[in-house]
């Protein structure tokens, strides 16, 4: 798999764009580099005395020089540095070597800064955290890095039309909480949002950048809190936190990155133009600026609010369950009551649980309280419940406001309930206000929320191995190619495009594992399955019927 990435970014970026990448090298660099901050680092400040022809000035400008394929290889860290911190020191500490005594292309120079800076950020936070988090046995914290291939941010540039310091995530780190094999589930992710405390202490937030998947995990089960940060460059910088469950589902299940990633065209490129042709000269230099438009861009998911709708409050690692007593002045202003006897950690966490119903009742009462009381006010309560003051800012998110209208850090995560979870809740609040039970309610899904849970393991297993074979496929053909003599050598891709004439599907919701002809389409997949012309899904995404399949994709046909 670490070889297939490498040879993909090679063939797409330097090859074909050769102009195109050194700038953007370059660009980065200039991005990254010590001249944004002066002072602040010290590991590319003794980078830069060892190449002194990395000055401001020059790195934004293309070396005419650098023209070979050797030069614009070098430059591309290899994969496994990138995973590896004491390979990637290694490497850094190598390449500063090997520039005392030859002269390196700029293009190769640029690449170290970028590596270099990456390794700061990852010091800075792991020195923050060893600092700031207390130690408790079975939830450590690990750190763990990594740059986006030029190819992606280059597609990405592409995608959302942007220049490259509107990628945040060009380079990333992710801190994953160990929850002790999911028996410190509630507390782990507590600690997730007490280090998404300390990260925003650290570095500055960019407005409307932290997106909460946790509370409303992806389609495809994905949950981490996602944060782009001012890095101490004051370049963009993303962090990932998440807990070890989310971590191995992320990794390993249906939510796997490197799964969809890949994945061909989508129903939502239908009469698009052809990207390729876009001249690399103009280099998608496009940019926002009308601030009240993106932040009316953020607040439409707001707007049909409606009062009693369940939300988190979150005071760095306190997590309590809310509801929406009032909506003002469209949805920009809400009125919020907050229980401090009802924690939300766990339960909102993981809607799945078969104690969801119970937590909908929770909120439920505690919106029949608020009502009963006829408390209509900020302060309004009791020791238990208080009504607070919520405002929705330029970060995205509802900020708590106080009695003298000061914004503070406390901010509420709206929960976006599906279609059923919608329904669900209505019909217990409606219960609950009417003093009717609801234990019918709560019985039948209950039942069916278990089965799928166990359902989904299981599947979620069968996922893990056929990826773990496939990437065990790989390594034995790319070994193979190395032990060749180099006469006799075939390129990497080649010998992938031959490959084993099929590709290994899991076919859900039964997580039957089928072989099919390589070049396989979704439609194929449909027909195999007996259902011939019906709509299909890969890794969680509809797609045409042409869809060429790959291996480890996991395929739903809807019925």
């Amino acid at each position: 798999m670490a070889a297939d990435c490498c040879t993909k970014q090679r063939q797409k970026g330097e090859g074909l764009l050769p102009q195109l990448f050194q700038k953007m090298r370059a660009d980065l660099s200039s991005m990254w580099s010590s001249s944004n901050r002066p002072g602040y680092l010290r590991r590319i400040i003794a980078w830069n005395e060892k190449n002194s022809t990395l000055g401001c000035e020059n790195s934004v400008t293309i070396d005419k020089d650098v023209s070979t394929m050797k030069d614009l290889l070098e430059a591309v860290v290899p994969f496994d540095i990138l995973l590896d911190r004491r390979k990637r020191s290694k490497f850094l500490n190598d390449l500063g070597l090997t520039s005392e005594t030859q002269t390196r292309p700029k293009v190769v120079q640029d690449a170290g800064i970028a590596l270099a800076s990456l390794a700061v950020c990852e010091e800075m936070l792991e020195r923050e955290l060893f600092i700031s988090t207390s130690y408790v046995p079975g939830m450590e914290v690990t750190l763990s890095s990594r740059l986006k291939s030029l190819y992606s941010i280059y597609s990405k540039m592409k995608r959302k039309d942007v220049s490259i310091n509107k990628v945040y995530d060009a380079r990333a780190l992710r801190v994953v909480v160990g929850d002790k094999n999911g028996t410190l589930h509630g507390p782990a992710i507590q600690c997730c949002y007490s280090l998404l405390d300390i990260v925003h202490r650290l570095w500055t937030p960019i407005d409307g950048e932290l997106d909460d998947y946790i509370i409303n995990p992806k389609p495809s089960g994905y949950q981490s809190l996602h944060t782009a940060v001012q890095g101490p460059d004051n370049a963009p910088l993303e962090v990932q936190i998440r807990t070890q469950k989310m971590h191995e589902y992320a990794e390993h299940g249906l939510a796997a990155h490197w799964l969809y990633k890949e994945t061909g065209n989508t129903l939502s490129s239908i009469g698009s133009t052809d990207e390729s042709e876009t001249e690399a000269s103009s280099y998608l230099s496009k940019d926002i600026d009308d601030q009240t438009s993106m932040e009316d861009d953020q607040f439409q998911k707001y707007r049909s609010l409606k009062a009693g709708h369940p939300v988190l409050r979150v005071e760095r690692s306190h997590l309590l369950a809310a509801v929406i007593i009032r909506v003002e002045k469209g949805g920009r202003e809400l009125l919020v009551a907050v229980s401090f006897g009802l924690a939300a950690s766990e339960a909102v966490a993981d809607r799945r649980s078969s104690f969801q119903i119970k937590q909908w009742e929770a909120y439920a009462r505690l919106y029949k309280k608020v009502s009963d009381e006829w408390w209509c006010e900020p302060g309004h309560g009791d020791w238990c419940t208080c009504l607070e003051k919520y405002t929705f800012c330029r970060d995205g998110m509802y900020h708590k406001q106080d009695q003298f209208e000061r914004l503070l850090p406390t901010f509420i995560q709206v929960i976006d309930l599906m279609e059923e979870e919608e329904s669900e809740y209505r019909a217990v609040l409606s219960a609950v206000f009417e003093g009717k039970p609801v234990d019918s309610i709560a019985s039948r899904p209950n039942i069916d929320t278990v089965a799928s849970t166990s359902m989904e393991a299981s599947i979620n297993n069968k996922v893990r191995l056929l990826r773990t074979m496939l990437q065990w496929e790989e390594q034995l053909r790319y070994e193979a190619i190395l032990g060749q003599p180099k006469h006799e050598r075939k390129s990497y891709s080649s010998l992938e495009s031959g490959g084993l004439g099929e590709v290994v599907i899991v076919c859900w919701p039964h997580g039957e594992i089928i072989r099919l002809r390589s070049g396989s389409t979704a439609a194929d997949a449909a027909r195999r399955v007996g259902f011939d012309g019906k709509l299909v899904l890969v890794n969680g995404q509809l797609v045409l019927p042409n869809t060429e399949l790959k291996d480890g994709d996991v395929v739903e046909v809807r019925v």
